[in-house]
């Protein structure tokens, strides 16, 4: 909890990082034109007020879902993404998911796929096809469709 003495320094430098980096993004977004800015970084780490205590939440592969905000869900090489908007879900702690998410290792994609594999996956998707993306095949990936269905409610 803050103020407790049990939190590491570091806090407080990553959740000052990721403040600066949020207001430079709006900030040149800006520049005179009418933008609706989505904010959806996500590995971070940030103080927040949850269940009347302040704490200290990570996102890892998560993002903020507040009620309202707006967040982009992407899937996988070729798969579709999404445009949401939080639900504000307190036992998530406002938080839904990054992306589609991976279903193996880098390392167990590289093992099992081929590039042919990968170029098969991948016909008509204008991406990579050389043995250095190979770990981002859409077959190392969750079904973006059935990582929305399992977060309707956030």
């Amino acid at each position: 909890m803050q103020g407790s003495g049990k939190v590491p320094a570091f806090s407080t430098a990553a959740v000052s990082a990721a403040s600066v980096a949020g207001e430079t993004t709006a900030g040149q977004l800006a520049g005179g034109r009418r933008y609706e800015v989505v904010s959806c970084h996500h590995n971070y780490v940030t103080w927040e007020r949850h269940y009347g205590e302040n704490v200290l939440i990570t996102r890892k592969g998560a993002v903020r879902a507040r009620e309202g905000d707006m967040g982009i869900i992407p899937g996988s090489m070729g798969a579709r993404s999404y445009i949401v908007r939080g639900k504000g879900n307190p036992e998530s702690f406002m938080s839904c998911s990054h992306g589609a998410g991976r279903a193996m290792s880098r390392a167990e994609a590289k093992r099992r796929f081929t590039l042919d594999d990968h170029a098969k996956a991948t016909a008509g998707v204008e991406c990579r096809k050389d043995a250095d993306v190979i770990d981002e095949t859409p077959m190392a990936y969750k079904s973006i469709d059935a990582v929305m269905e399992a977060q309707r409610d956030l």
